[in-house]
This record gives structure tokens, sequence and C-alpha cells, in this order.
């Protein structure tokens, strides 16, 4: 995986920053040239995991969110962190339909929608910690083009 460029973005966990980081990720994966659809699966994967820490990861207070997106020949490394209060159960959390707030009429479905649209999708998250959200998107319109 050969880096061709990076970028690293922190913002606080409020609501309207959702948008700012699924926009700025998708216009930094441009670079790439996918077509509609690989665009789209990225930004609905980082407004999945964006969405996920502001809910989830800072229920009570405003926390930060830091974004790494790294671009190599094949396709985008996304990395997503917060500091916030972690995941009990990772493997409980990533099962369609598991919310930890219904209260909030949440879908229990950002997992596996990050799942669907990405490649490779990691999840890291000790209790009181934070978690980190590592996700791969292959760009298939460049395999074509080489």
């Amino acid at each position: 995986m050969t880096i061709q460029n990076e970028m690293k973005l922190e913002f606080p966990s409020k609501s309207q920053n959702e948008a700012f980081a699924r926009i700025t990720v998708a216009a930094f994966a441009s670079q790439l040239d996918p077509n509609l659809e690989e665009l789209s699966d990225i930004k609905t994967a980082v407004s999945e995991a964006v969405t996920n820490s502001i809910i989830h990861g800072y229920p009570i207070e405003i926390g930060i969110i830091r974004i790494k997106a790294t671009l190599f020949e094949e396709g985008i490394e996304i990395i997503i962190e917060d500091n916030g209060i972690g995941i009990e159960n990772i493997e409980e959390a990533m099962k369609p339909l598991y919310t930890s707030k219904p209260e909030l009429e949440r879908s229990g479905m950002g997992f596996t929608i990050m799942e669907s649209f990405m490649d490779v999708l990691e999840v890291e998250s000790s209790k009181g910690k934070g978690t980190k959200v590592r996700m791969i998107k292959y760009i298939k319109s460049r395999e074509q083009i080489t």
C-alpha cells in the first residue's frame, strides 16, 4: 500500500459537523476519481461513523472526533476516532438492529451500513477510552484504468 496523499481533520462532536466531515472526506477521496456510487458509499459510511461518535461516544458532553484519511493506489483508508465512553460489547453493537439508544428511535444499522458500503471495517473500543473505526474502500474504477 503506497501512500499517495493523507489528511487529518479534528472537530467537536456537534451534529452539524457530520455533514462537514462527510463532504470533506468525499472531496479528498475525489482525487482517486471514484464513480458516483463509490463516492456515495464513502460519504454514507463516514456519516454513520461520525454520527455514532456524536450520539454514542459523547452522549453527555461535547468531545473531539478525529478523522485520518489516506489515499493509496487502489483506494482510501479512513480512520474515525473519539475519546468517548467506548463500546462495552463490540460484537453485540455490530449486530443489525442493535441500538443502545432505543429511546432516540435509532435504527441500530450504523455498523451494518458501514460494513456493506466499505470493503474493510474494523472496530476497536475500550470502555471509558473511546472508539476507533477503520474503513477501507477500494476504488474499482482505478482497477479498470490500469
